[in-house]
């Protein structure tokens, strides 16, 4: 990650602790951008700079590589309870076994990191305490993810990428981050 990941994470951390709850009692941070670019790093970076942060990585969200048009309405389905100071949930995609897995609960009241491409959308734009946008050159970002899934998965790979561009383009998402962070 070019840009620090802990003092990202700080930053981010103090500005929506210092701002008022937005997720109930509790706050929510999204990191988005395209796939293989540090979302994941940077997450968990917050979650070591704030105790007790519960990370949501979205790709465990996602019914498989076409999982990304029904991530929105699974992430509103999450937060909608947590947003009335209820537990929420959501249940895993096991990519290896190619269903659904477990069901995770979330409690309500604390800090929320969602994080994966797809994680922001207008529909839950009014929970958000802070959209972090992270990014990378492209040729990085297809080779982070070749190095972790395998040269057989380039055409999912691939198609992937034209699906996160077309979404990504479709709801403006990095127009609406309130910092976006450059990796390298």
């Amino acid at each position: 990650m070019a840009a620090d990941p802990d003092g990202v994470a700080r930053e981010v951390a103090e500005q929506v602790l210092a701002a008022p709850p937005t997720l109930g009692r509790g706050r929510l941070v999204c990191i988005d951008g395209p796939a293989g670019s540090g979302k994941t790093t940077l997450a968990e970076a917050v979650a070591r700079i704030v105790p007790g942060t519960d990370i949501v990585h979205c790709d465990e969200l996602l019914e498989g590589w076409g999982g990304l048009p029904g991530l929105a309405a699974t992430v509103q389905s999450l937060l909608t309870p947590l947003a009335a100071d209820r537990p929420g949930e959501w249940r895993r995609w096991d990519w290896l076994a190619d269903g659904w897995a477990e069901t995770h609960v979330v409690r309500p009241g604390g800090l929320l990191v969602l994080e994966g491409v797809g994680c922001w959308s207008p529909a839950i734009a009014g929970l958000v305490g802070h959209l972090v946008w992270v990014e990378a050159d492209s040729g990085l970002r297809l080779a982070r993810g070749i190095a972790r899934d395998g040269e057989a998965m380039r055409p999912q790979w691939e198609q992937w990428r034209h699906d996160e561009d077309a979404l990504f383009a479709r709801l403006g998402t990095r127009d609406h981050a309130d910092l976006v962070v450059t990796t390298g």
